[in-house]
């Protein structure tokens, strides 16, 4: 039963099973669920702590879970995994919901989301897929559950670090 939950969870309930491009499937439903819980009434200002220790949750259930099913997929960091791209990909969002005042003023709330989700999909996608700086370094170094998952928490980190520069420097613009 646990294996099944588990299993279900690392292949975010069988996106991690598609043909094509798992993980930027996973990265893009992922950005769906924050855009559907950003216009629900699911009020994201008054529960946005939750989400994060959802998250911290997420992840370190993930690293132990990948460890114990290992032994079910044929590489070290299969294809299959991809709540590690759930994981990654919340980084630059759930850093927008915690500023999006700044961003997204009243009224106005739909148009700026979309650009920064997109521009977060990409930028994320990018340094997942490339894996410049210490992101390579982990992904090719640790080929455990602590690699996959922190190779794509490093490429949130940076996604996230270099939008809010962005819109730090076009305000001077």
């Amino acid at each position: 039963m646990i294996d099944k939950i588990g299993l279900s969870l690392l292949t975010m309930f069988g996106i991690g099973y598609f043909k094509y491009a798992p993980g930027t499937a996973a990265s893009f439903i992922t950005c769906l669920i924050y855009y559907i819980l950003w216009l629900s009434d699911f009020s994201l200002h008054s529960n946005k702590i939750y989400l994060v220790f959802f998250l911290i949750i997420i992840l370190f259930y993930s690293i132990i879970i990948i460890d114990k099913l290992s032994h079910l997929f044929k590489k070290k960091d299969p294809r299959e995994i991809v709540v590690d791209e759930f994981v990654g990909q919340s980084i630059p969002l759930m850093s927008f919901i915690f500023s999006a005042d700044t961003f997204v003023p009243i009224g106005e709330k739909t148009d700026n989301l979309i650009i920064f989700i997109l521009l977060s999909f990409f930028l994320f996608r990018f340094f997942d897929i490339f894996k410049p700086f210490f992101i390579g370094y982990f992904d090719k170094n640790y080929k455990n559950s602590f690699g996959i998952m922190f190779d794509d928490v490093l490429a949130g980190v940076y996604t996230a670090i270099m939008i809010f520069l962005s819109l730090e420097l076009f305000k001077f613009l």
